[in-house]
């Protein structure tokens, strides 16, 4: 599946294992959030046998999935995939999702069955490649969870994460679109300045939906106090959904003509 993957983006995957591949990934990253990790650290991740795979275009490195093996009470050994990141010219074109099936088949080679990653809920692309590209749920939410962060694309924000759960033995494939969702936050006015609207409460064992902007970057760079008041309002709302037992099942990226809508129900027990 990675291989049809990233020939179908147009590059090919390999393991980064060399000081020239860690360098490449600091070029990569430094395209992406205009500040790096330290070189030894993505060597040292390599030796430990956390190697990072990467996507080249020719000899150029032009996207890398980075991560390592952890363990946990809830889940016990899993992968921890802390970046994904292609060049700006790369990007929305299929290389992460080729990235992120070289992973997948990295885990499973090394007897890894779960990997576990951190996302804005407010970026409904990643959440479209997570849960409808990917097959993934999304079942804990952190306010702030790395406190101010300097880099280009979250500095000025608060960074709220969604916690992924993508469990590998499963094809991916989107999910189904559950049935009867009530609506608990709604997008309203114009999809280029939307305004949210908490309109109701989960309870526990229900089916809910959550809309999000089409590009909160956008909406924030226009109007802050807009990006902020989508902030508070999605946060509260994925606040009250974990705590009713409810989970990102299902995601549609144009619901009602470009607003972004997370599903979220109970999962299924294994």
């Amino acid at each position: 599946m990675a291989n049809d993957a990233a020939s179908a983006a147009g590059v090919h995957l390999r393991p980064l294992t060399s000081l020239d591949d860690a360098d490449a990934i600091l070029r990569v990253m430094m395209a992406t959030w205009g500040e790096a990790i330290p070189r030894e650290t993505v060597k040292a991740l390599a030796g430990s046998g956390n190697v990072p795979w990467g996507a080249h275009d020719g000899d150029e490195l032009v996207g890398y999935v980075l991560g390592w093996a952890a363990i946990s009470p809830d889940d016990g050994l899993h992968e921890h995939s802390h970046m994904l990141a292609a060049l700006p010219d790369r990007r929305h074109a299929g290389v992460g999702y080729a990235l992120k099936l070289a992973q997948r088949a990295s885990c499973l080679d090394r007897g890894i069955h779960l990997v576990r990653w951190t996302f804005d809920p407010l970026v409904a692309r990643n959440a479209h490649l997570n849960v409808n590209k990917l097959g993934a749920t999304c079942d804990r939410f952190h306010r702030n969870y790395y406190g101010q962060m300097p880099d280009s694309i979250n500095t000025g924000d608060r960074s709220d994460r969604l916690v992924v759960r993508w469990t590998l033995d499963a094809i991916p494939a989107a999910p189904p679109i559950p049935d009867g969702a009530r609506m608990i936050l709604r997008s309203t006015g114009s999809v280029d300045a939307p305004v949210p609207e908490v309109v109701g409460d989960p309870r526990q064992g229900e089916v809910v939906a959550a809309q999000i902007p089409r590009d909160h970057a956008e909406v924030r760079a226009a109007d802050p106090s807009l990006g902020s008041a989508w902030r508070e309002a999605a946060a509260a709302t994925l606040d009250a959904c974990m705590a009713a037992g409810l989970a990102v099942v299902a995601f549609e990226p144009d619901r009602r003509g470009g607003r972004p809508t997370y599903l979220l129900a109970s999962e299924p027990t294994p």
